[in-house]
């Protein structure tokens, strides 16, 4: 849901910036020509307003994006767009959407001279005429792009159309945005065919791995291919279709939109392959550093896989986007200001992305430590990307800022590799020196015998004479780094230390006061 939000925040500002930066004209230029009525200052303009004119059979339009020369008749100029149609609609090709150029220069490595473009062909083979775009210059200035006189020689020697026109409109097909309707579902189909046969390919492979891999849930291998071949079945699809569209007999029309539109899969499907590899390799990576116990690199595994799948759906976004036709790259440039007028408006969210960040580079805790931080005492059970959740022994969840976390002091009790064992053991007053002495080197004597404690430092002395006792300060370590097992060991020294005691005949002191009565002379 975090990367969804994220996805849709960045959706509303791509789309806001891009507007922002059309409506509002840059002082410093100077005013820009006016567009061209028919959008063709750019070959992709061109192409794709052709191709609404003859989607509408509006061919009075669609001879306006041929360079005829002046005075050229109307009804000549309306049979050059039916013949093109025809010959588009026959086998004929033309370049993706996402193809074309949207340079109002076109393309300067296509081996073409700089007036001239190539967007498609009048058949499917290799000797098929090109359809080349010519460069002219428009009203003040402004290229206009439009069919070469090239491309309509070759139009003009194709036979008349004018039969086909009347036994079509005899026959009088069902037509749906300029296509007919068997056309669309002639080419849904295939689309739909390919990716319902290549994911019954892909279950059928992953059962016989299912089968074939000892331990399914924890090989490696299982998890990656079933996490690719759902979105890798679906990406195969797209890019069979586009392979195979060009030789299929169907309107121009129906399939251009559907290879213009059907990019927008392809790029769904990289995504959602990208997001499932990511997310296979976080885990099986994850597992492996949880089995070598080291939980700080599960720490920085989440956080990377989290800002892979951010960096991943933004790339998707800008293809999409530009697949729709908006100015990617004068949104993404808008975008800089709006980052910092973001960024100054959400200064605790940065602060929240930093503290994260040096939390995994500093590593005070990791996931599954036992920890104060501040007034909050509990188990870290997750780092994130905005704050850090911590289990308190009351079985709570505290959730913590990383800007706030990473500024407190921090107390890692996981992180100990001995536990202090540091009584005070008060006996009675009323013994003599060399019990007390006794007393002493029989409780030095438990530590040392003890297989749990550190021998080096060890020590048992007396600190004080105190109110009620005579206090023996213990001084030594528990050598074990699990505080259940050091209060267990801890446990059995203070047992072993009053057994030792009372066999020697020293009593455990408690708070004891004694009162003296003296009696006055006058008996009172």
């Amino acid at each position: 849901m975090k990367i969804l939000r994220s996805l849709l925040l960045a959706i509303c500002l791509v789309m806001a910036s891009s507007s922002a930066a059309q409506i509002l004209p840059d002082p410093a230029e100077p005013a820009s020509a006016p567009a061209d009525v028919y959008g063709r200052e750019t070959p992709r303009g061109t192409v794709t307003g052709l191709l609404q004119a003859l989607a509408s059979q509006d061919y009075a339009r669609a001879a306006h994006f041929f360079n005829l020369p002046a005075g050229e008749d109307g009804e000549a100029e309306a049979e050059l767009a039916r013949r093109l149609q025809d010959a588009l609609d026959s086998g004929g090709t033309l370049l993706p959407f996402a193809a074309l150029s949207d340079d109002p220069f076109g393309r300067v490595d296509d081996a073409l001279p700089p007036d001239r473009e190539r967007v498609g062909a009048l058949g499917s083979d290799e000797s098929a005429a090109p359809i080349l775009l010519a460069r002219n210059e428009g009203a003040e200035g402004a290229p206009i792009w439009g069919i070469s006189q090239d491309t309509i020689e070759e139009l003009r020697e194709l036979p008349p159309v004018a039969a086909t026109r009347e036994e079509a409109q005899e026959s009088q097909p069902i037509t749906v945005a300029g296509a007919p309707l068997v056309d669309w579902i002639l080419l849904v189909g295939i689309a739909g065919g390919s990716f319902l046969l290549l994911w019954l390919m892909s279950s059928v492979i992953l059962v016989f791995l299912r089968r074939v891999v000892a331990d399914p849930e924890r090989s490696a291998i299982y998890r990656f291919v079933c996490a690719a071949l759902p979105p890798l079945s679906l990406f195969l699809a797209v890019v069979t279709f586009q392979m195979s569209v060009g030789t299929i007999d169907a309107s121009i029309v129906a399939r251009q939109v559907l290879l213009r539109y059907i990019g927008i899969v392809a790029w769904l499907a990289l995504a959602w392959f990208a997001l499932r590899l990511v997310d296979a390799i976080a885990r099986v990576t994850a597992a492996r550093m949880e089995r070598h116990e080291r939980r700080q690199a599960v720490s920085i595994i989440a956080l990377l896989r989290r800002s892979a799948k951010v960096i991943l759906l933004a790339i998707a976004l800008v293809a999409i986007l530009d697949t729709f036709g908006l100015d990617v790259t004068t949104g993404i440039a808008a975008l800089g200001i709006g980052g910092i007028a973001l960024a100054l408006g959400a200064q605790k969210t940065v602060e929240n992305l930093v503290g994260s960040v040096t939390v995994i580079a500093d590593r005070p805790v990791q996931v599954g430590d036992f920890c104060r931080v501040g007034e909050v005492v509990g188990t870290v059970e997750d780092i994130g990307m905005r704050s850090t959740r911590i289990r308190t022994n009351e079985r709570t969840l505290v959730t913590i800022p990383n800007g706030d976390f990473s500024s407190q002091k921090i107390e890692n009790y996981a992180a100990r590799d001995r536990f202090l064992f540091n009584p005070t053991i008060g006996v009675e007053y009323g013994i003599s020196p060399a019990k007390l002495q006794e007393g002493v080197k029989i409780i030095e004597q438990v530590l040392l015998e003890h297989d749990l404690v550190e021998n080096e430092g060890a020590r048992a002395r007396l600190a004080e004479f105190a109110d009620s006792s005579l206090d023996i300060e213990v001084w030594s370590y528990i050598t074990v780094t699990d505080f259940a097992e050091s209060r267990l060991i801890r446990q059995e020294l203070l047992f072993a230390i009053f057994e030792k005691l009372e066999e020697a005949g020293l009593s455990i002191a408690y708070p004891t006061q004694k009162v003296h009565l003296v009696r006055s002379e006058d008996g009172d």
